[in-house]
């Protein structure tokens, strides 16, 4: 089966401190590529470096279209605990066009396997998540089932993460990871999004190795929401068919 992929809603700006271009370099690269829609979801707070919550609250000042290619503007938010607790508040995450919650070492150290998969759960609860960011790094022990069935629950969209697929990626365990989740989402119906997390224009849509291990699976193509843009309605916090 061939895939194909009209949006990159996870990659990252100079403005997030490690990454390396800007944000109208990323939008050229996306449009370049033939992308319909580009989401920019620079890291949170409490990631080393990364944007304070006045560059949140300022993002109606960017145009929502460059270069022929629609924008989602938004952030990766971090799970700071087993509780699910976000490091921007409720008021900035609803303003967001996509919200994407995430694991990060700098932001919370792996706990045990019903800690971490508590944190997924608890932040799926949040109204204003859209997506759960690369569950795949084996150095968090995650319950798939029970994350699985908690996006079934509360309508969430779970990450394939193109980087935590190549072998430069410190992530661990993700093909073994992510074929287990793939297939459990098989199983109960729940869409995946395919994502680069590109901190350089030149990976955006880059999505080889992900693309590789859904045809090795034969996922169903219905289930991958990138495969148009309306297949994300319902899934992101911004209208685009209005």
């Amino acid at each position: 089966m061939s895939y194909r992929f009209v949006s990159d809603l996870h990659t990252h700006t100079i403005a997030s401190g490690h990454a390396y271009c800007t944000l109208r370099e990323m939008a050229k690269a996306a449009s370049d590529k033939g992308l319909e829609l580009l989401g920019i979801t620079e890291h949170a707070p409490q990631m080393p470096g990364s944007c304070q919550n006045f560059y949140f609250q300022n993002l109606k000042v960017v145009p929502r279209e460059m270069y022929g290619i629609r924008l989602l503007l938004g952030c990766e938010a971090n799970i700071l605990d087993s509780e699910g607790h976000l490091d921007l508040s409720e008021k900035i995450l609803q303003s967001m066009d996509v919200v994407i919650a995430s694991l990060h070492i700098p932001c919370m150290k792996p706990g045990t396997r019903r800690e971490n998969t508590d944190a997924y759960l608890a932040a799926m609860k949040n109204p204003y998540v859209n997506i759960i960011g690369h569950p795949d790094d084996g150095r968090y022990e995650v319950d798939y089932r029970a994350l699985v069935e908690g996006a079934k629950e509360y309508g969430k969209v779970l990450e394939i993460n193109n980087h935590s697929l190549q072998p430069n990626c410190t992530r661990q365990n993700a093909v073994v990871n992510d074929t287990c989740m793939l297939n459990l989402c098989r199983e109960y119906g729940v869409p995946v999004i395919i994502n680069s997390d590109a901190h350089f224009d030149t990976l955006i849509g880059e999505f080889d190795e992900a693309a590789a291990l859904l045809e090795s699976l034969d996922f169903p193509e219905e289930l991958v929401l990138n495969r148009s843009v309306d297949a994300l309605k319902g899934y992101i916090n911004r209208d685009l068919w209005k």
